[in-house]
């Protein structure tokens, strides 16, 4: 079923929650973001590729091979945000995608499209920081 969107919609709180609107709008977003992500990734390889150069000096090479491995990690962290923007895809085809996975209440809007991959509300992602703090004080 499509769902027609212009530009300018963004979620209201007077709607109904999760309607075919908002889901769209979502999954639009995840979407746009994965591809944005995998882009990115695409021009990191073509310059890694590309600059396979020899520094005569050590300290260039060095400073080369620091420069390397900070984009590899970074590029990991965004492998493993690909995967839980394909897990909030999967929740929007499921119906499950905007509802906290601790309390099933709904997520505000607003976290949504501020995190798009959010699974728990703010009240409940704020208990599991605060557990994990006190359990790494420990």
């Amino acid at each position: 079923m499509a769902v027609d969107l212009d530009a300018s919609y963004r979620p209201s709180e007077q709607e109904d929650f999760m309607n075919d609107r908002q889901r769209e709008y979502f999954r639009r977003k995840l979407l746009a973001w994965k591809d944005e992500i995998l882009q990115e990734s695409r021009d990191t390889l073509a310059t890694l590729q590309s600059e396979n150069e020899n520094h005569p000096d050590l300290a260039d090479r060095a400073s080369s091979e620091t420069d390397r491995a900070i984009e590899l990690r970074a590029r990991d962290r965004q492998r493993k945000l690909i995967s839980k923007i394909d897990a909030a895809l999967s929740r929007l085809e499921d119906g499950t995608y905007g509802y906290c996975e601790e309390t099933g209440e709904p997520i505000s809007l607003k976290r949504l499209d501020a995190r798009p991959i959010a699974t728990l509300s703010i009240e409940a992602q704020e208990r599991h920081e605060r557990r994990e703090r006190v359990y790494r004080d420990d």
